[in-house]
């Protein structure tokens, strides 16, 4: 894509430099000038009221002739690596899911690992259902960096021609997917909670219109076709015994112009050392508006210790303030799957199904009779949680064999 300012025409209004969200553009004679910051996101030609920019996009979509989409294929993954440099759940769920699309489209899977040394993580990528590997290693991939693993990925793209591309839909995922998805010309589908083939096409599943509706979308004219994918809605396959799959080493030549506009000097870890990951774990408990503050969450922490589990909470919660965002489940927190989900004081609006409902098993505490959590509970409790949560975690711990605490409220 190649963006300029046409000089004749700018009339130094500033209205594309108000639009710009990365100080891409400033005046110098009173004429615009976009600089190196350029992500290429078009903003400033919608904000243009003077046609003074020019935006020259990859061909149309109706421009792809059936003979250019014939010579895409092949479903790949885009392997995201937690801090501690292992392959996340999630992407393992990708790995899944594109070996039964593959099977079903007569294609191969592929799945794109960078990093300084994703080359270890092939043996397991495998055992999940990868044809090919392809490893691009460099010291500048050990971070993420927008501008690397985007013009990384556009060229894997380019090159190779994938059918389809799918990315989790991570803090990582949902920021490099739609980047990619700009380089390359095609569309992308975000958020999806389900994937099938229809007709020879990817059919992506998402939730809309605040998760009342579910959404199937799919993309005829373009390729590859890409969507990223909330973690826990997909199962893991069971690995593969003796595995084998084709690795092919990417060479990475980063350019000057590359180098990131963001500079990572430390990372921050706001989880409590200890604590549990909501979208890892087997059993979460978690905690809505009926907890009344932040302290009450006590009770739910000493039932999750007991468990083994980890503690969520409810948008309500959260926006209370009474725990942090990274512990939300729900449409606009994190999607969870675990074997048992424990609802605790949480009405269950849709929103925060959507997040939760493909819990094996969901027991619900609650004192209205009503609340929509019933609906989709397998086992429902109509009482005070704060009378019913103590008594059930003294009775696991009985059964388990281990010695209840203290109350300091005898003392």
């Amino acid at each position: 894509m190649e963006i300029r300012i046409v000089e004749d025409v700018c009339t130094g209004c500033e209205l594309c430099i108000k639009a710009c969200a990365f100080n891409a553009i400033s005046l110098v004679n009173k004429i615009a000038v976009i600089n190196e910051n350029c992500t290429l996101c078009g903003a400033c030609v919608d904000a243009c009221n003077f046609e003074a920019i020019e935006f020259n996009r990859p061909a149309a979509a109706t421009d792809q002739s059936q003979e250019d989409l014939a010579a895409y294929r092949d479903i790949w993954t885009f392997v995201e690596l937690s801090g501690n440099d292992e392959v996340r759940k999630v992407s393992l769920e990708l790995l899944s899911t594109s070996r039964e699309i593959a099977d079903t489209l007569d294609e191969r899977v592929g799945a794109v690992v960078l990093g300084a040394d994703p080359g270890k993580h092939c043996d397991e990528l495998a055992a999940h259902g990868a044809d090919v590997i392809y490893l691009a290693e460099h010291d500048s991939l050990g971070e993420y960096s927008t501008r690397h693993y985007s013009r990384v990925m556009t060229d894997l793209i380019t090159s190779h021609k994938p059918s389809v591309v799918l990315f989790p839909a991570t803090h990582l995922g949902r920021d490099l997917a739609p980047r990619v998805a700009a380089s390359v010309g095609t569309g992308l589908t975000a958020d999806c909670t389900g994937l099938s083939v229809t007709d020879g096409l990817l059919l992506q599943s998402r939730p809309a219109f605040g998760g009342n509706i579910m959404a199937d979308i799919i993309c005829p004219n373009t390729r590859p076709q890409m969507a990223t994918v909330r973690p826990n809605v997909l199962k893991v396959n069971e690995p593969i015994c003796d595995p084998s799959a084709g690795i092919i080493r990417v060479p990475v030549t980063l350019a000057e112009e590359d180098d990131p506009r963001v500079v990572i000097k430390d990372v921050i870890r706001t989880i409590v050392q200890g604590s549990r990951n909501l979208e890892e774990v087997d059993i979460v408990v978690s905690g809505g508006r009926g907890l009344e503050s932040s302290n009450n969450f006590s009770v739910l922490e000493e039932l999750a210790e007991t468990l083994g589990a980890a503690v969520g909470a409810s948008r309500a919660a959260v926006d209370a303030g009474w725990r942090p965002r990274s512990d939300q489940v729900g449409q606009t927190g994190k999607t969870v799957s675990p074997k048992l989900y424990i609802a605790c004081g949480i009405s269950g609006k849709i929103q925060h199904q959507v997040g939760m409902k493909g819990s094996d098993i969901i027991v619900a505490i609650n004192t209205d009779p009503e609340a929509p959590i019933f609906n989709i509970a397998d086992y429902g409790i109509v009482g005070d949680l704060f009378e019913i949560v103590p008594v059930l975690n003294s009775e696991i711990q009985k059964i388990a064999g281990l010695e209840p605490k203290d109350d300091d409220s005898n003392c």
